[in-house]
């Protein structure tokens, strides 16, 4: 990867891109309010499950086919596979989390004009606009290796969590550098896993997280929250 590429990934990945991710626990804050989690140990252990199950078995593999439809623009399988994530999105809070962040980062790109218009084209004609497929389109465009760019994405992924750990545990800033250096070795089997399972027919998708689905319609209606919901 050349320097201006590993800019604009870092720029993607960066926790400062104002679309909305660090709004959301995804679960998290309820697992604490229930008392799943309760301390670092506990963190670790829960972000680590979530990536290396649905996280690996489900949204990355969709990534990976979003990138390879948006490659060779077959618009029709972006679209079939953004309505599949979006459908596999278990309650209102799910759904309603990617479709803000999808818009919010494809509006991005209009106002930082990341991408032509013309070429924007393809990408505004999907409603509702999944997170995967917003991001997917923008690595593509920018040339952005597919490794690469997925590793980015479970990376950003990992730090809105420990993000999430140290704000409703709470845990020190310290605590979220452990979390964030214990967790982060798993990501480059999980990119693997993930490119492995989309190039199955059909691809190997797993989406079952009853637990995660529970959690997340908890929190919905849970009185006290620091995240959105």
């Amino acid at each position: 990867m050349n320097a201006a590429s590993l800019l604009q990934l870092l720029q993607i990945a960066s926790p400062a891109l104002p679309i909305g991710g660090f709004s959301y626990s995804q679960g998290f804050e309820s697992a604490v309010a229930v008392g799943l989690v309760k301390n670092e140990k506990d963190a670790c252990s829960w972000i680590k499950d979530i990536l290396t199950g649905p996280i690996a078995a489900c949204e990355g593999p969709i990534w990976v086919l979003i990138y390879e439809a948006w490659q060779k623009s077959e618009v029709d399988q972006v679209k079939y596979w953004n309505e599949w994530f979006l459908a596999c999105r278990e309650t209102n809070e799910f759904r309603l989390e990617t479709q803000q962040m999808g818009w919010s980062l494809v509006k991005l790109s209009e106002q930082l004009a990341w991408v032509d218009v013309a070429d924007l084209a393809s990408l505004q004609s999907i409603h509702p606009v999944t997170y995967p497929c917003a991001h997917a389109y923008m690595c593509q465009y920018r040339g952005i290796d597919k490794r690469h760019a997925l590793t980015a994405y479970f990376f950003s992924w990992l730090e809105n969590q420990a993000m999430a750990a140290i704000k409703s545990i709470p845990l020190g800033q310290t605590s979220g550098q452990r979390i964030l250096q214990e967790i982060s070795i798993f990501i480059p089997a999980v990119v693997e896993e993930a490119l492995d399972r989309a190039t199955h027919d059909p691809p190997r998708l797993n989406t079952i997280a009853h637990q995660l689905a529970i959690l997340s319609s908890i929190h919905e209606t849970q009185y006290s929250r620091l995240f959105r919901s």
